[in-house]
């Protein structure tokens, strides 16, 4: 063998050997060690960020039994991104509200549901203090993380920026906005548009009782949005409309809202009001075909 390929051959050897170490058991708990030893000090949170960092990947790379090479793994983003010093502006129950809210966000994306980015997630971070979590504009569905998420107030100031520096969409924003001032069971609002949701939206009849998910939608809301709540009439409009007890808020060819006072209860009704609306929307069709020929 000649030196150079015996030299090339070596360098494998060691890479493979290196990778062999990153990927095993042994080395994960060692360096889960590590980490708990690294915040019980609390003098290094650059370097405990780092170890964390790592760790995530590690364990990212080898989900559901697949290795990934160390130049993918980096691709992967943890939902849950906040270690040590995040903490200490957030109220009880923060963080685990903004893995939840991310992976609501990445659920939506996972359905379909995103429409770039143009559907509208958010969460009230507490019952005691009106501050709205939500993502900002730039980033993709996919891309929620805990810590990427912008806190506002009911108004839209935004009180913590998160981990970018992008803003937030305020005409978006605002429908929430009205929500969650006039319903203070509410923690979780979803507004999407998907094309049968839209179609549905811009039927006269609305959202009929024809299935199964439709009837478990209980009492459903209807308002005529115009594209934005700019005007505090508007707002008044919207509110009045909802009511006290609604969970589900059709605004005319524009989509549907789903509520929740948990974002579990939101995810629940917005998965079944679009499939509500995928039953509807055939049916709708196979009757006006029919009735055209009779």
């Amino acid at each position: 063998m000649s030196p150079d390929l015996r030299q090339d051959f070596n360098v494998l050897e060691q890479k493979k050997r290196v990778t062999q170490i990153l990927q095993s058991p042994a080395f994960k708990e060692e360096l889960e060690s590590l980490i708990q030893e690294q915040q019980r000090k609390g003098n290094n949170p650059t370097g405990l960020l780092a170890l964390r960092q790592i760790a995530d990947t590690l364990v990212a790379g080898s989900v559901a039994g697949f290795s990934a090479s160390p130049l993918s793994l980096g691709m992967v983003t943890p939902i849950n991104d906040m270690y040590g010093a995040e903490y200490a502006t957030m109220v009880k129950g923060e963080k685990v509200t903004r893995c939840k809210l991310a992976s609501l966000y990445r659920l939506v994306d996972l359905f379909g549901w995103a429409h770039f980015g143009n559907a509208y997630v958010t969460c009230r971070v507490s019952k005691e203090q009106d501050h709205i979590l939500i993502l900002p504009r730039g980033l993709s569905f996919a891309e929620a993380s805990a810590s990427n998420l912008v806190k506002l107030n009911i108004i839209g100031e935004v009180i913590e920026q998160g981990s970018t520096n992008l803003r937030t969409d305020p005409a978006g924003f605002s429908p929430h906005a009205a929500i969650y001032s006039i319903r203070p069971d509410i923690r979780c609002v979803i507004h999407v548009h998907t094309p049968v949701t839209a179609a549905v939206s811009s039927m006269k009849c609305g959202i009929l009782p024809i299935s199964q998910e439709a009837m478990i939608l209980g009492d459903v809301a209807y308002y005529n949005y115009q594209g934005s709540l700019d005007d505090q009439e508007e707002c008044r409009e919207l509110q009045k409309a909802l009511g006290p007890t609604a969970k589900v808020l059709v605004l005319r060819n524009h989509g549907m809202v789903a509520l929740g006072e948990t974002i579990e209860e939101a995810f629940h009704f917005v998965y079944n009001v679009q499939y509500a609306c995928e039953i509807q929307g055939p049916t709708e069709l196979l009757t006006c075909f029919l009735d055209h020929f009779r």
